[in-house]
C-alpha cells in the first residue's frame, strides 16, 4: 500500500501545499513583484503540464507504464524523451515553481531544488537502475545522448 502512496504526484502535492501554506500564513511581506510573477508562473505551470502530457502520450504509444515502481515494457527514447530522460519530473518541477510564483511564496522557493532531490533519490535512481538492467546497451547509449534533466 505504501508504494501506491509514495508516488511523485503525492510529493508534488505536499510541496505545493507547503508553498501555499507559506504564502497564506507566513508571507513575511515578501513579494516577487506582481503581474510579471503571475505571468511567469502561468508559463511555468502550462509548460510543465505540456511536458507531462507529451511524455504520457509517448509512453502510451510504446505501451509502457508511467508508474515509477513498475518495470517498463519498453525504453522510450523518442519524442520528448529525446530531449530529457525525465520530462514528467521536469514538468513537476516547473509546475511547482509556477505555483510558487503565482502564490507569491517567496520563502518556499527552496522547495523546488528540495523536490528535485527527493524525486531523484526516491524515483529516478531506481527507475534508471531497472532500465539499465533490462535494456543494457540501449539504455547506456540513450544516457550518453540524453541528459537526465535538461
Amino acid at each position: 500500500m505504501l508504494k501506491w502512496i509514495d508516488l511523485p504526484p503525492v510529493w508534488l502535492a505536499l510541496a505545493a501545499l507547503g508553498a501555499w501554506g507559506q504564502a497564506t500564513y507566513f508571507p513575511m511581506d515578501l513579494s516577487f513583484g506582481g503581474a510579471w510573477a503571475d505571468f511567469a508562473g502561468g508559463i511555468f505551470i502550462g509548460g510543465g503540464l505540456i511536458l507531462m502530457a507529451l511524455a504520457f502520450v509517448e509512453m502510451r504509444k510504446h505501451r509502457t507504464t508511467v508508474i515509477p515502481h513498475l518495470n517498463a515494457n519498453a525504453l522510450v527514447s523518442s519524442g520528448i524523451f529525446s530531449r530529457t530522460r525525465n520530462p514528467i519530473y521536469v514538468g513537476d518541477a516547473l509546475v511547482l515553481a509556477g505555483l510558487i510564483l503565482r502564490w507569491d511564496a517567496v520563502l518556499a522557493l527552496p522547495l523546488v531544488p528540495i523536490f528535485i532531490l527527493v524525486i531523484e533519490k526516491r524515483f529516478i535512481i531506481g527507475e534508471e537502475d531497472r532500465l539499465r538492467r533490462k535494456f543494457r546497451s540501449q539504455f547506456a547509449a540513450y544516457c550518453e545522448k540524453t541528459r537526465r534533466w535538461v
